[in-house]
This record gives C-alpha cells, structure tokens and sequence, in this order.
C-alpha cells in the first residue's frame, strides 16, 4: 500500500526540467519556474574562474520588520546556487549606486570590490549570506551558496520510497502531504512547493533538496512530531519545528519569515537532535527548546546548533526553556551552540529580549547549556544575554526550578546598542548557579575577574553590562590560555 502511494504522489509531480550544469567547475544555477514572484532589486551573477558568467534568478521573500508594535511585510530578494572548488559572485545593486554594503556574516571577512552598482567578491566554500546596500537590512539580498549535492537522486522515478518534486510549482493536494515511514522526498532546485510536509508517527524519513516549500501565507513547510530518523537537508522554508521525536537532523536548512509567530527552528519534548550549517532570519525567535508545549509532552535533551546564522528580526535568536508541564516538572538538559554567527537582535520588551535567553518557567530544572565561539553582531535592541528564573504569568503556570551549569566560551560582541544583560533568580529554592564566562570579549576588551582596569569594588558583570542580581550563587568570568 505505501509503495502504490508513493508512485501516485510521484506521478501527480513528475521531473518537469533539469538544472544548468557547468561540469568542469561543479556550478549548478537553477532557473526559477515560470508563475513564482520574482524580485528585481539586483542582477547576481556567477562563474568559475575565467569562465562565462551565470545569471541568477532572484526570489521576492518577505521578511519583517517591526514598527510601532506591528509586524510589516517587507519583499527582500533571495538567490541560490551550488558549487565546488572556487567561484566569482557579481551583485550589481539596480535601484541606486552603492555608497556602502556589508556581505554578513562579518566574521567570514569576504575580499571584494565595489565599481559604481556592482560588487564582486570570490567564495571557495559554501556560504550562507546576507548582501547589504546603503544600509537597507529589509531590502537586501539573501545569497545560499550551497555544496553540489553529491546525493540527488538520479532515477528519482524509479527509486523505490521516492517522492520527487521537479523544477516547477507545485501545490499539495489541502495544503498538506503526509510522509509515510522509509520515504525520501526531494526537492529540486527551481522547485516552489506550495504547502506543508507533515512527518508524524514515523520512522526512517529524509526530505532533501534545494527548491523552496512552505504555504502561501504563514505556516511551516516541514512539520515533524513523534517521530524518529528523521533528516531534513538542503531546502528553503519558513518554520521546520520538531515536536515528541527523537534522532532528527536539519542540515543546511534556510528559514525565513515575517509573520507574527513565526519561529524558525522549534524543539519541543524531543532528544537528540542537530541542526548543523542553518540560517534563520525570523520574525520570533529564531531557535528555540521547550519542554511540555503544544500537544507536546516530555523533557528535552542532546540538542546541538553548531555552524549556524541567526537573524531575530523581532525576539531572541537563542530561546531555552519557558515551555514546560508545570504540575510535574520537565528537565532541559545537554544542550550546545558551537560556531554561530548572531546578525540581529531587536525586541523593545524587555520581558523578551536576549541573544542568549535562558528563561525557566513551568517547574523546569534547566541545566548543563555550552554556548561556543559564537560571534554577536551589532544588533539593534535588545540584551546580549538574559538567564532568569521568571513566572511569566502570560505564559507559565508557575515559575521554573532551577538554572544551573551554563557555560560561555569564547563569546564575542561588537556593537552599541545592547542593554544591561540580567542574571537573576527566583527565591531561595529556585536559584540561579553555576554561569561561567570563558573569554567573554565586549568590543575588543577582554571580561575577567583580574582585567585591568576593573575598580576592586565592582563586580566583574559590571565591565560587561551585566546585572548579577538575587538568588544567583557562583557566577565567574575567566580569562583562558586558548583564546578563538
């Protein structure tokens, strides 16, 4: 029966074009299907060394910028492409002379050039970015420069448990297709599949591809819950959550988006899971882990981010922890971010701000949390870190239990416009213990308790910008030998 199933969602969306191949360079440009919204901002370009140039087709994306409290749709541009070895990238900027452009992450120092419209620059590794024009984060061109994806299929219709998407518009039958256990579904690149991939009770599946899914409005194109082996690679979408699974992975998924709620990458109740090479520009917070939450039940454990972008166009880029069942307790434990590059944080509540938020509500017993090598961006408004035991009445049942073994390492931010980070407690019984910073670095300056410099009656936290404040027992800020 699964068999005949699949052969019939193969048939309803056959192979319908094949990408522009350069075999001696390994670029794989894919045209976009003619009826999709385009967006003409600029002209992209891309070749190998000394070779012909190759136009990218550039996507209309929404995005969200925030005013007077309210969420506004704006269209930004997105282009994609893949590649080995070394490439040439030309963006030529078509609505203004370029006075100044950034090409974010700033810490991958890209070498370019800028003549009049047009900026050059050369990539020998694969690169989620953002490409700036005079200062415009809202109408900016969001360029994936992808690995060659050695693991597309060949025979896709032939492939016992395939569900292929070709280039072209698709639109699921309702909105919505379920995925049956030991099925494989690709999409292509130059594929726009209009709705959501539902993983739910099953086992043994992978969604892979470059092409683009999610619904017309808001919502997720990929939803997974109480499922294991569960691998998503490669695709361009708005909300990927996973909920009550276990042994999932998201590598190199690309989420944006600009409604309100629109979390890009949600944990809930669910162990062992990876997102590994991610970029998430989102319009809530961009990645998340809860306990108990939604339909949801359990605790949480073994979650890593690690090579990742994150983007909080509004809320936290990092979010731990205010989800639980709070008649009888969850755990959050054994979580790690390695390798990160924060580009924005902007949230005017300060109930909700933080790079890094911590926030134990519902009885949850948070702990053993490494954030590492992680670099902070000049983001707008907001707090560089915020670890509290709260009882968020909005959203909590009761306060948490405790926050306990968080380490900082490595960490580094550049900017003005951060406001004084908390560390605070909830009473005597719900505390707040062991935070240590490990090479903390604020503009330059090196945060530890011997720095030169510090009055011998501050606290270390106040060089930082950091309240230590009540029922927060062991907080320490070192300098190591091994810095990043």
């Amino acid at each position: 029966m699964k068999n005949l199933f699949v052969c019939m969602v193969s048939l309803l969306f056959p192979l319908c074009g094949v990408a522009q191949s350069d075999v001696a360079s390994k670029l794989e440009v894919y045209p976009a299907p003619a009826g999709v919204e385009l967006k003409h901002d600029f002209e992209v370009k891309v070749r190998r060394l000394g070779g012909e140039w190759q136009t990218l087709d550039t996507y209309a994306v929404k995005v969200d910028r925030v005013a007077d409290a309210r969420h506004n749709v704006e269209n930004a541009s997105l282009a994609y492409f893949d590649f080995e070895g070394e490439v040439e990238v030309s963006v030529t900027h078509r609505a203004a002379p370029v006075h100044t452009y950034k090409i974010r992450p700033l810490s991958y120092d890209i070498p370019s050039r800028q003549d009049d419209h047009t900026i050059t620059f050369k990539l020998d590794r694969p690169r989620n970015l953002s490409v700036e024009v005079n200062g415009d984060i809202f109408h900016n061109l969001h360029l994936f420069a992808n690995p060659i994806d050695e693991a597309k299929p060949q025979k896709p219709r032939k492939e016992k448990g395939m569900i292929y998407f070709g280039p072209g518009i698709h639109r699921l039958p309702n909105d919505s297709l379920s995925v049956p256990s030991g099925s494989s579904v690709y999409i292509a690149g130059g594929a726009r599949v209009f709705g959501t991939l539902y993983v739910t009770d099953a086992h043994d599946v992978s969604i892979r591809g470059r092409g683009i899914i999610h619904p017309e409005g808001r919502g997720a194109g990929v939803v997974i819950k109480r499922s294991k082996r569960v691998e998503v690679e490669g695709i361009i979408s708005t909300q990927v959550p996973v909920g009550e699974s276990d042994s999932v992975s998201v590598r190199r998924v690309k989420v944006i988006s600009s409604y309100g709620w629109g979390d890009g990458l949600n944990v809930f109740a669910s162990s062992h899971v990876l997102f590994d090479g991610v970029f998430c520009r989102n319009s809530d917070d961009c990645t998340t882990v809860y306990a108990t939450r939604l339909g949801h039940r359990g605790s949480c454990k073994d979650i890593t981010m690690q090579n990742s972008t994150l983007w909080a166009d509004v809320a936290h880029p990092i979010m731990i922890g205010i989800h639980g069942d709070a008649d009888h307790g969850d755990t959050i434990e054994d979580l790690r971010y390695v390798n990160i590059d924060i580009l924005d944080h902007k949230e005017q509540q300060l109930d909700y701000q933080g790079c890094f938020a911590i926030n134990a509500g519902d009885n949850n017993l948070i702990r053993n949390i490494r954030f590492e090598n992680i670099r902070v961006e000049d983001f707008r408004q907001g707090q560089l870190v915020n670890i509290r035991i709260f009882y968020n009445k909005k959203y909590c049942a009761a306060p948490g239990r405790s926050i306990e073994n968080v380490l900082f390492r490595n960490i580094t931010y550049q900017g003005s416009h951060a406001e004084v980070s908390q560390i605070a407690g909830y009473n005597e019984e719900r505390t707040v213990k062991n935070i240590r910073f490990e090479n903390l670095t604020i503009n330059g300056t090196l945060i530890y308790d011997d720095m030169p410099g510090k009055p011998k009656w501050y606290q270390t936290g106040d060089m930082a910008r950091i309240h230590v404040g009540a029922h927060v027992e062991n907080v320490s800020f070192v300098k190591t030998e091994e810095l990043h």
